[in-house]
């Protein structure tokens, strides 16, 4: 028995074809056309189609209207661990069986992208995001259900459990950090100003150990959004990684907004000085220097090639950070996003009010800040058991 005529909403075609020929009977075979005219009429009948998974992926993806940092995120993900292991497996074959079976090879295989250690649990469930993602677009048009939904990604649980500890450094340390940077190197044509390249990057490092902003963010400050009168800097501009390139653009992961913290006088000390450098700098360089308002624009040490006064490379920066890292023989693992750990971390340590200290790093919620750096809290919560204990006179009685 074949269909009628109808059109395939995957190919945009007329097509019929044969329906029923897997039944022993006739009349095995009439149900089976009478429950397909059903579904076709409910609009419920999902278009043949041979396309594979690679190649929906590609047209999801090409389609997708998220920022272009987060587009390339997806296809890295795309490209290096769902194509090579499950994108010629027709879209409407792939199954929760499938997926579980992705999962649970990218968890034990080693990755050469990886440094040959299999993916993490959150990597894990970084793919399931996407699959899940692209495969309910898929749903009713090319397949009947999102297989993703009933597959078992790694858990939150098991997430949490590999998060990594990474290193922070007490306001002592932080103290005698920025003393060291600061330091002019003493080289015979260092005259400590603003002329010489020991000190390019010392406000740039002071303003991540004061603010604890993400490296970013630091990158796309603009000189207009600095209020010098009340202390208050909007974070309206970043500068992100996008493949083997980067560019600036608005920020939009707190909202439209733009985000406001607010600093101390001597946070704005730096910035005017840094304000000062930045002329020499124009100066010298003149006609190559192109103003696009940025408060660590780059400079004229090493202009090979391209202009300055535009974003930096944030790898270059990375790279220099830890050239100074090594030089002041801070922890070989510490990163310049290990400033913003270490800055929440020592406010809540100093008992800070939560809200305040989550507003200022754009946590969503200060439970969110709480849950993640409160465990830290070791001192305070001495404090607190003992004052809770003196309160109900526990002593007393042992």
């Amino acid at each position: 028995m074949r269909t009628p005529r109808h059109i395939n909403k995957a190919t945009g075609k007329e097509e019929r074809y044969w329906i029923g020929r897997e039944y022993k009977t006739k009349t095995e075979a009439e149900r089976a056309l009478r429950k397909w005219m059903t579904d076709h009429e409910a609009g419920k009948v999902v278009a043949r189609s041979d396309m594979k998974l690679g190649d929906w992926l590609d047209k999801w993806l090409a389609n997708h209207r998220k920022e272009g940092t987060t587009v390339a995120g997806y296809e890295t993900k795309i490209r290096l661990h769902i194509k090579p292991h499950i994108g010629n497996v027709k879209l409407c074959d792939v199954t929760d069986d499938t997926l579980d079976d992705l999962y649970r090879m990218l968890e034990s295989a080693p990755c050469p992208t990886n440094k040959g250690k299999p993916l993490g649990a959150k990597s894990v469930r970084h793919v399931h995001n996407i699959l899940s993602g692209a495969l309910g677009a898929a749903v009713p048009k090319l397949i009947p259900a999102n297989p993703a939904a009933t597959a078992h990604p790694p858990t939150q649980r098991q997430i949490k459990a590999q998060e990594s500890k990474h290193p922070t450094l007490d306001d002592d340390q932080s103290s005698r950090f920025l003393s060291a940077l600061w330091e002019p190197c003493g080289n015979r044509v260092c005259d400590g100003g603003l002329t010489h390249h020991c000190l390019r990057d010392a406000p740039l490092w002071s303003v991540y150990v004061a603010t604890g902003v993400r490296r970013s963010e630091a990158l796309g400050l603009k000189w207009s959004l600095i209020n010098w009168d009340s202390g208050a800097i909007e974070l309206g501009w970043v500068v992100v990684e996008e493949g083997n390139t980067y560019r600036l653009r608005k920020l939009t992961k707190d909202g439209d907004d733009n985000a406001v913290i607010y600093v101390d006088q001597s946070v704005m000390n730096v910035l005017k000085w840094q304000k000062e450098r930045q002329e020499v700098e124009r100066k010298g360089v003149g006609a190559a220097w192109v103003d696009h308002d940025l408060v660590f624009a780059r400079d004229g040490f090493k202009l090979y090639r391209g202009e300055a006064g535009g974003p930096q490379d944030p790898e270059k920066v990375s790279a220099r950070w830890r050239t100074l890292r090594n030089r002041l023989h801070l922890p070989e693992d510490f990163r310049i996003h290990d400033w913003r750990h270490s800055k929440v971390t020592n406010d809540l340590e100093a008992g800070e009010n939560p809200v305040e200290v989550s507003a200022n790093v754009r946590h969503h919620s200060p439970g969110y800040t709480m849950a993640r750096y409160g465990h830290s809290r070791k001192d305070g919560a001495r404090k607190l058991a003992a004052s809770g204990a003196g309160r109900l006179g526990l002593s007393a009685l042992t």
